[in-house]
């Protein structure tokens, strides 16, 4: 290790030019990675919902509706005006209305009252529209907005997403700029040079744009990923810079020599870099594993991210750090002083009660982070307090929560389509459907129909039951309709019909991520494990660094629960792997030390001097990543990435508590079984001396 270490030192020039070069390639390459926005999207390929919107997408012009608007004060011929302006618009497949469930040139008086109500309510007309392709979301939705006016409203999974592109990227263009702005601040305060910040964090924006730029390798990228994963990245990996920095300041004291001091500092911090990375990388690994691929899209990019780290953490940022050092020199200030040894005691003497409240808390926590209600789709993306969520407000208070989900059937056996529909208007929540049975009578030859109602309707293999429904997006209640609408096409068409919509795609989002949970989780807690059992050598001490991480992540989960917050689903399995991935380096780090402490110390001084020893260090990578976290979580619109960012915030700060004041008990508590056989040696150091 010492002669590869060495080679790095002396090769430092070639090293920085190739890092570089590699940086400027990635920069240009960043630009190329697409972004998904459509959570759907990631459901397993051979899902019942994904199937049946491949094969509706090959039968059919028009996909699933995702769009309504709703036109206050209109009558019904200004209403069907408002649909030929919107069926004009650039992107929009199809538009439909009451005119396509009934005959709006009879009186209203005289059609059912129930199918009337579902389109056209107190004088408020309410129109599906669906939006084809996702690349004209944008331009679609904007159009729209300008033929309805700002007076009326708009909602859906199309609107949604086309906000989410729009707003996203500013959002997490300011949660960057406040994120390395507290970085800075803190890397100041605990660095002794005005120039290391600007090193430390140019080392990690090189491994930021690298990691960005070979995303490349992926196609695209879910905007979970691409909102979250830079500022991920730089948040978790910032500790290893700030250990191999703090190291080198150390062994600078010991020897003036400062390739000879970097040499040094690489080797002795390599271990716990090594590990607290791989345990992170494997965290992220974990995610892979889920059948939902957003949490293999996110997890294959954090830990490919936490790699980059790594390696330029070991190559070029020591080479960074030598051709600075001059410079750095220069340009020293003191650092302000903090009695570290006096904050050490008083742990020292709080620990003890506060391993045993925290074995106390253990169960508690654990049973209330798994009773969480959740939300599985994204209709809860978008608050009341944005314009989406304030029109998805309006438009159920007018017409209720609804949805459109579509069903297709084989042939044209007008006899059995129609036991079909007369079954599913049986259903409680099946408001109206639109098909050709429906519309026009299984006694009318299919040849009579104008061409535009067969292209909706009828296929060459295939007729299409539009079919609205009283029921949100999610929930129970809409997952039974989904269940019932399944049962009754299955009784007609046996294994051969097909169900899409959003709540029909958030039904099968569902069940594919709660199959998810135990195996993200087993195998991310067994892998941490397996990996710090190799590392350190010992069967107690991953238990204790797993089970005070895993705790603070119980309590950061449970507080939903308490607080009666529904949590996204999704969030909640991100969550558990990244916290564990992310601050389990803490923990590592302080037990390396506590050991290597008590190679001279006996458990008391060695607890002490430990505290005082890692605290910086742990401080300074845990508050970036809380303030990270909390400015995500209060910054961003989309409710997903704000909640991920305020768990990760808080979550941090549960670990931080976890690692500073509940372990070095732990390690007290169970020394003699894994110092078992060592004794101090050598003269005890002064405590105050090294320790302030």
């Amino acid at each position: 290790m010492k002669g590869f270490f060495t080679g790095v030192v002396k090769g430092r020039r070639l090293i920085l030019a190739l890092f570089l070069l590699a940086a400027a390639v990635c920069l240009v390459l960043q630009g190329q990675v697409g972004v998904n926005y459509d959570v759907n999207d990631y459901l397993p390929a051979d899902s019942a919902s994904t199937v049946s919107l491949e094969v509706m997408e090959e039968e059919f012009s028009g996909g699933i509706p995702n769009v309504r608007v709703m036109l206050y004060d209109v009558t019904i011929p200004e209403a069907l005006e408002y649909k030929e302006r919107l069926e004009a618009v650039e992107g929009v497949t199809s538009v439909t209305w009451l005119d396509d469930a009934a005959d709006v040139t009879a009186p209203l008086a005289t059609l059912d009252t129930a199918t009337v109500e579902t389109y056209y309510k107190d004088g408020a007309a309410l129109l599906t529209l669906t939006i084809g392709a996702e690349e004209d979301y944008i331009a679609a939705v904007d159009e729209i907005r300008a033929v309805i006016g700002d007076e009326n409203a708009m909602t859906g999974s199309a609107v949604s997403t086309a906000i989410s592109e729009t707003s996203t990227t500013a959002e997490v263009r300011r949660v960057a700029i406040f994120g390395v702005a507290f970085a800075m601040l803190v890397l100041f305060l605990t660095t002794s040079s005005w120039l290391e910040p600007f090193l430390v964090l140019a080392g990690l924006g090189v491994a930021v744009v690298i990691n960005a730029g070979t995303n490349l390798i992926f196609g695209e990228i879910s905007f979970v990923t691409n909102a979250a994963g830079s500022i991920l990245q730089m948040a978790v990996s910032l500790d290893y810079s700030v250990f191999l920095l703090h190291r080198f300041d150390e062994c600078r004291e010991e020897t003036a020599n400062v390739e000879e001091a970097m040499v040094t500092a690489l080797c002795r911090s390599t271990d716990s870099i090594l590990s607290s990375g791989l345990t992170t990388v494997i965290g992220f690994l974990a995610l892979a594993l889920m059948q939902y691929r957003l949490g293999a899209d996110l997890g294959l990019a954090l830990a490919k991210g936490i790699g980059v780290s790594l390696v330029t953490v070991f190559l070029f940022t020591p080479a960074l750090l030598l051709a600075a050092y001059p410079l750095t020199d220069r340009l020293r200030h003191r650092v302000p002083q903090v009695r570290l040894a006096v904050v050490g005691r008083v742990i020292h003497k709080i620990t003890l009660p506060l391993a045993v409240v925290f074995a106390l808390a253990v169960i508690p926590a654990f049973l209330a982070s798994g009773s969480n209600t959740y939300y599985y789709g994204s209709s809860h993306t978008f608050g009341e307090d944005t314009q989406l969520g304030a029109d998805t407000a309006a438009v159920e208070e007018v017409f209720g929560q609804s949805d459109t989900y579509v069903l297709l059937v084989p042939g044209t056996d007008t006899a059995t389509q129609t036991a079909l529909s007369d079954s599913l208007h049986e259903l409680e929540h099946v408001t109206a459907i639109i098909s050709y049975v429906d519309a026009a009578g299984a006694e009318i030859p299919l040849e009579y129909l104008d061409e535009s109602t067969m292209r909706q309707l009828v296929s060459e293999n295939y007729s299409r039951f539009v079919i609205s429904v009283d029921v949100p997006y999610e929930g129970d209640e809409t997952f039974a309709v989904v269940e019932q609408i399944r049962a009754v096409a299955q009784e007609y068409y046996p294994d051969s019909y097909y169900l899409a919509g959003q709540g029909v795609s958030t039904y099968d989002l569902m069940t594919t991520v709660q199959s998810d949970m135990l195996r993200v989780n087993l195998v991310a807690i067994g892998a941490v494990f397996l990996v710090l059992l190799l590392t350190q050598r010992s069967v107690i001490l991953p238990v204790l660094l797993v089970l005070c991480i895993e705790t603070a992540i119980w309590i950061n989960l449970a507080v939903p629960y308490f607080a009666g917050q529904p949590i996204f689903y999704i969030v909640y399995l991100i969550i558990s792997a990244i916290q564990l991935g992310a601050t389990v380096d803490y923990a590592i780090l302080m037990t390396d030390r506590y050991r290597e402490n008590r190679q001279t110390m006996e458990k008391r001084e060695a607890v002490v001097h430990t505290v005082a020893g890692v605290m910086v260090s742990i401080l300074t990578s845990g508050s970036v990543l809380t303030v990270v976290g909390l400015l995500m979580g209060y910054m961003s619109s989309n409710q997903l990435l704000a909640q991920l960012g305020l768990l990760l915030g808080r979550g941090t700060i549960f670990s931080l508590l976890s690692v500073l004041l509940v372990l070095p008990g732990l390690l007290t508590l169970f020394d003699g079984v894994f110092i078992k056989g060592n004794r101090p040696k050598g003269r005890k150091k002064s405590l105050q001396k090294e320790a302030s």
